[in-house]
């Protein structure tokens, strides 16, 4: 069964909502990416795999779970109660049938759970890779699923808010089966420190930017 790597910094508040929904089989790798609050010891207690990841960044913890994981299958999602951990086996199903190399959540938001701010730069962002891929995606969510062997083997680089784009660039360079499965997305618990800030939606932006220029000149 897979593997599924949580980044968390600071989601003491959603984190045993999370695993208690974990679907059974899924071995739940909580990284704790400098958290200043229960984070690690709550997903300890509530049986998951903790990873420390001290340098701050979104790339550092995935690639930190993903080093950690020892599935056949790995998964990704936030720690932050926005997704719903019973949606993985819709996810990652079509990589375990060997339909699609890698499938990622498109995400259907309830109202008020996604700010106006992060679904425009998703919009723009997403149509962007259309145009310069020709892949066929609505959204470059979060929640994803892949063989941890050929994710490895993709040789990610960026640590920061790029690494889930760089994910999708390699992998389509690589030629891999890429989908899009609609997933619901909810009003997250905590304070965001990407996407529902201005600020952090900024700073995506310019990561994914700074990856998609690079695309463009390879």
């Amino acid at each position: 069964m897979p593997d599924v790597i949580l980044p968390a910094l600071n989601e003491a508040a959603a984190v045993e909502s999370v695993l208690s929904r974990m679907p059974p089989g899924y071995r739940p790798i909580v990284v704790d990416n400098g958290s200043t609050d229960a984070t690690a010891a709550i997903a300890a207690d509530h049986g998951a795999l903790v990873v420390s990841e001290p340098v701050r960044g979104f790339g550092s913890a995935c690639a930190a779970g993903l080093a950690a994981a020892t599935a056949d299958i790995v998964c990704f999602m936030d720690c932050d109660a926005s997704l719903d951990p019973v949606a993985l086996p819709l996810v990652a199903g079509y990589v375990e049938r060997g339909e699609y190399d890698l499938v990622l959540g498109a995400r259907v938001a309830s109202r008020g759970a996604w700010p106006l701010h992060a679904r425009l730069a998703n919009r723009v962002l997403a149509a962007d890779v259309r145009r310069r891929t020709g892949l066929d995606l609505r959204d470059l969510g979060p929640m994803r699923a892949a063989s941890r062997t050929g994710l490895l083997d993709l040789g990610l680089r960026d640590r920061r808010s790029g690494w889930p784009l760089e994910m999708v660039l390699r992998a389509n360079q690589r030629g891999w089966r890429i989908y899009n499965v609609p997933v619901e997305y909810s009003e997250r618990s905590g304070r965001s420190k990407v996407t529902g800030t201005v600020r952090g939606t900024i700073q995506a932006v310019r990561d994914m930017g700074r990856l998609l220029r690079e695309e463009s000149k390879s």
